[in-house]
């Protein structure tokens, strides 16, 4: 079964100095990290993402600014905002994910779980639901 869902930091600090957050490979996050990338400069309700991984996890943050991520996992669709640095967003593979930008000149970072394999994209919907609902990751794939 795919997952999706938040992972809170933790916050060091206080108002008067400031706030440390982070996250480590492995312990607060599912898999080891092979790979970050990040996306900026998007215009205001740019709409990026648009694609599932048949085997990539990955996780997302928004350090600044607001995002909003909707995650599909061929039958239901789940929407999340990252709006805070000390909110992660987990996603793993077989979910296809939308990602829209709630305001300009924002910055998403993403900790991928393999190097970039273009063979492990999928880029159409349609297709994506087909593999989703013959069950391809239940099935350990085809």
């Amino acid at each position: 079964m795919q997952e999706h869902s938040i992972i809170q930091l933790e916050e060091i600090g206080s108002s008067d100095i400031g706030y440390l957050s982070f996250f480590e490979s492995c312990k607060d996050i599912p898999f080891a990290i092979n790979r970050i990338y990040f996306t900026y400069a998007v215009p205001e309700n740019g709409h990026r993402g648009m694609h599932a991984h048949k085997k990539l996890q990955q996780v997302l943050w928004c350090p600044f600014g607001s995002i909003e991520v909707l995650v599909h996992d061929g039958n239901s669709q789940t929407s999340y905002k990252l709006d805070t640095p000390s909110k992660l967003l987990y996603i793993d593979s077989g979910l296809w994910r939308d990602i829209f930008w709630l305001k300009s000149s924002k910055f998403l970072i993403v900790a991928a779980s393999d190097y970039y394999k273009e063979d492990d994209y999928i880029r159409n919907f349609d297709e994506f639901k087909l593999m989703a609902n013959k069950g391809y990751w239940r099935n350990g794939g085809i």
